[in-house]
C-alpha cells in the first residue's frame, strides 16, 4: 500500500511539473505591445469681422490658423505659430481667444491711428487684411503648412505674401535646407537663376507672355529657407517684390531631384524615397 502511495505521489508530482514548464513556455496574452506614434490629427480656427471705422473707411480683418491636437513639444509648435506672437495655449480654446484678441486689437489700432489721416481720405475704402495657414501635405513624416498673408491699406494695390515651412514630425523640429541638401550655396543659386522660367509667370503685354526673368530685380536670386518639396523637385517659393517687379506675382522656382544629385542628405534621400 505505502509503494502504491508513492507511486501515485511521484506520478502527481511529475504531471504538475509538466504543466507547469508549459505554462511557463506559453506566450502571455496580456502582452505589452510597443507604443506607436500618434496619428496627426488636424483641426482649424477662424475669425471673420468687419467694423466701420467712418462713413469714408471700413475694415475686415480675416484670420485662419490650425490646430494640432496630437502634437506637444512646444519648441515644434513655437515654430508652427512662428509669425505669431505670444501664444502660449495651443488648443483650439487658445488659439480662438488669440484670434479674437488680434482682430479686436487690428480694429483697436487702425481706428486710433486713423484720427491722423482719416480726413485725407476723398472717397469710400474697404480695408482688409488677412492671413491663412493650410496643411499642404503630410508625407513620410514630413509635414508642409502653407502661409499666406494678404492686406490693403489704401494705395494702388494691395500686398500678399507667402511663406513654406516643412516640419520634421518624426525629430519634432523645422526641416532646414542643409537637412535636404549639402550642394553649395553659389551651385544652387545658379540652378535657380537657370530654372526661372521653367515656370509660366501668367504676366503678358502686348507682344504676349512676359518671362519671369525679364521682370527680374536681383542679380542673384537667394537660396532661401522659404522652400518645399514633393517626389520631382524642391521648390523655392518667392513672394512679389522679393526678386521681381510686382507684376509677375509670387515665383516658385523648381530644382530637380537629378539636379541635386549626389548632395542629397541621406535620412532625407531615404524617407522620401528618391532613387
Amino acid at each position: 500500500m505505502k509503494n502504491t502511495i508513492a507511486v501515485l505521489a511521484v506520478s502527481s508530482f511529475l504531471a504538475f511539473s509538466a504543466c507547469k514548464k508549459a505554462e511557463s513556455t506559453t506566450t502571455p496574452s496580456d502582452k505589452t505591445e510597443a507604443s506607436q506614434p500618434e496619428k496627426l490629427t488636424v483641426d482649424s480656427v477662424k475669425v471673420s469681422d468687419s467694423t466701420k471705422i467712418a462713413d469714408s473707411l471700413s475694415v475686415k480683418f480675416t484670420s485662419k490658423l490650425l490646430v494640432f491636437p496630437t502634437l506637444k513639444e512646444k519648441k515644434l509648435l513655437d515654430s508652427i505659430y512662428f509669425h505669431e506672437q505670444g501664444i502660449k495655449d495651443f488648443s483650439q480654446k487658445g488659439l480662438q481667444a488669440y484670434l479674437d484678441n488680434q482682430k479686436n486689437e487690428y480694429f483697436k489700432s487702425t481706428k486710433s491711428e486713423s484720427k491722423d489721416w482719416l480726413s485725407d481720405i476723398s472717397y469710400a475704402q474697404n480695408w482688409y487684411t488677412n492671413s491663412y495657414m493650410d496643411l499642404i501635405s503630410n508625407e513620410n513624416d514630413y509635414m508642409h503648412i502653407g502661409y499666406v498673408w494678404s492686406s490693403y491699406e489704401g494705395g494702388a494695390h494691395d500686398n500678399y505674401g507667402f511663406s513654406e515651412r516643412v516640419f520634421d514630425l518624426k525629430n519634432n523640429r523645422k526641416l532646414e535646407l542643409k537637412d535636404v541638401t549639402s550642394m553649395p550655396k553659389a551651385k544652387l543659386e545658379a540652378l535657380l537663376m537657370k530654372n526661372l522660367n521653367k515656370v509660366k509667370s501668367g504676366t503678358t503685354d502686348a507682344e504676349g507672355e512676359v518671362k519671369n526673368s525679364d521682370m527680374l530685380l536681383v542679380e542673384v536670386i537667394p537660396a532661401t529657407n522659404n522652400f518645399y518639396f514633393d517626389q520631382k523637385n524642391l521648390y523655392f517659393h518667392y513672394s512679389p517684390y522679393e526678386i521681381a517687379a510686382f507684376a509677375a506675382g509670387d515665383i516658385v522656382i523648381p530644382v530637380s531631384w537629378d539636379e541635386l544629385k549626389g548632395t542629397l542628405n541621406a535620412e532625407f534621400k531615404e524617407r522620401m524615397k528618391i532613387k
